[in-house]
């Protein structure tokens, strides 16, 4: 259907993704900070699933542990892409993103540390600032970047692909409970023949999501984030096309996926946990505790520093190379814009905090508070850099002797100069008329009555 198409296709643009996460999340608030708030946790804590295979979970856990699993699927995808055919793929190209990237989990990990260990804190939630929200910080760019250089866009990209990647590893190794070895090597066993099915280029949906939901469910009962089994089953698919193929199985399988995360899987994980009580106190507390002040300024400061840092100091001190397109603000201004946590650091500071329902929440609201001022601080730095480029852009563009070259170009040209002199030649002749024109009006109205 025509109608079909056209939502799957506006789903596939960061901007609506981005649209409909903040959305969610906002339903979330209000409808957490009202008279309903008790049906709001009724529902996000109602508990439904087969008990027998261990999976009676809450509609909470089913977004934070099934749908999140489609958007880590969706990123695994785009990691093995970045990795195969895109900037990851030339070491040398990728040295500096994958250098920021790292920088910029590390320096908000330490900020969270330096913050927490000062004030007394737990160090349990040293890992909830160490996330970008790919989704809301591409939707951000989109929005306010519309004269930005591509080059900044794909620096993004490449950066929030590695900064996910880590956080899967971080989430894998020190998030995950008490391992039960048989569900993981039947979890192993399940992602060997997916691989051998995809080898053999068997195709069909009816063989590879039963084949999925069976792989999820044993990686949730070992005790790894089931999560990751998302990323891993991303992560076998190919991602370059072979001979007489239009795309490849990977490309393939994310067009007809990624509208399913953008669009339920990721607005409704925002929408069971997002919902966080907000009232004077709350925000007080936020920049009262330790663990949550943390969170902010990890975000904030930590994300921002980090990326800027790692990537000045990776130009400065190795062969790596900023791109010609590109201007030391726009590197800050896109690290600012990856302090947008969100989504991922909304999980970690569930993982993290699972015995503290009250610390969870004001880690949930401290990474909310974070991500605005990253959101509003970024889209400042985006719009003023984005006027410049607009304005340079004009400038390029401007064919006042419409040659079909723009003027720019021809400033070496004679020719160009004498047709810009006829132009205004022309011009002045106009002006010189319509002077004398209202000169004689004025004249006549200034005669006798």
């Amino acid at each position: 259907m025509p109608e079909r198409n056209s939502v799957a296709d506006a789903l596939r643009t960061e901007t609506v993704g981005g649209v409909l996460l903040l959305l969610a999340a906002v339903a979330a608030l209000i409808w957490a900070n009202t008279p309903a708030r008790e049906s709001y946790e009724s529902v996000r804590d109602f508990h439904f699933g087969p008990a027998a295979l261990g999976l009676d979970l809450s509609v909470q856990h089913w977004a934070a542990d099934g749908l999140l699993a489609v958007f880590f699927f969706v990123a695994g995808v785009e990691l093995k892409r970045e990795l195969v055919a895109g900037d990851l793929k030339d070491p040398r190209a990728a040295a500096l993103p994958v250098v920021a990237a790292l920088c910029g989990m590390a320096v908000p990990a330490l900020v969270y540390t330096l913050v927490a260990v000062t004030g007394g804190g737990s160090l349990a939630g040293w890992a909830v600032p160490t996330a970008t929200d790919i989704a809301f910080a591409l939707a951000v760019l989109a929005v306010l970047g519309t004269s930005l250089p591509s080059a900044l866009r794909a620096f993004l990209l490449t950066l929030a692909v590695v900064d996910d990647l880590f956080a899967i590893l971080i989430i894998a190794l020190f998030f995950t409970d008490d391992l039960d070895f048989a569900a993981l090597g039947g979890a192993v066993a399940g992602l060997a023949v997916l691989w051998l099915l995809l080898r053999k280029g068997v195709r069909g949906w009816y063989v590879y999501v039963p084949l999925a939901l069976v792989v999820w469910g044993l990686m949730y009962n070992s005790g790894i984030h089931a999560t990751v089994a998302g990323v891993a089953m991303g992560l076998m698919l190919r991602c370059t096309p072979r001979e007489g193929e239009g795309e490849s199985p990977g490309e393939r399988v994310e067009h007809l996926v990624h509208p399913l995360s953008a669009g339920l899987a990721v607005p409704l994980f925002a929408l069971f946990s997002a919902g966080v009580t907000v009232s004077g106190g709350a925000l007080a507390d936020v920049f009262g505790r330790p663990e949550t002040l943390g969170v902010v300024l990890g975000l904030v400061v930590g994300k921002a520093v980090g990326i800027f840092g790692g990537t000045w100091l990776t130009v400065r001190f190795t062969r790596a190379s900023l791109s010609d397109d590109l201007a030391w603000p726009d590197v800050f201004a896109v690290a600012s814009l990856a302090g947008i946590g969100f989504t991922v650091s909304l999980l970690i500071g569930e993982l993290a905090f699972t015995d503290d329902p009250a610390l969870t929440d004001g880690v949930k609201a401290a990474v909310l508070t974070g991500s605005l001022i990253a959101t509003v601080l970024s889209g400042v730095l985006l719009k003023i850099r984005n006027s410049k480029y607009r304005r340079l852009w004009e400038e390029e563009e401007r064919d006042e002797d419409r040659s079909g070259v723009p003027d720019v170009y021809e400033q070496s040209d004679p020719a160009y100069h004498l047709r810009m002199a006829e132009i205004y030649e022309r011009k002045a002749a106009e002006h010189r008329r319509l002077a004398e024109v209202t000169g004689g009006a004025g004249e006549e109205h200034d005669g006798p009555a």
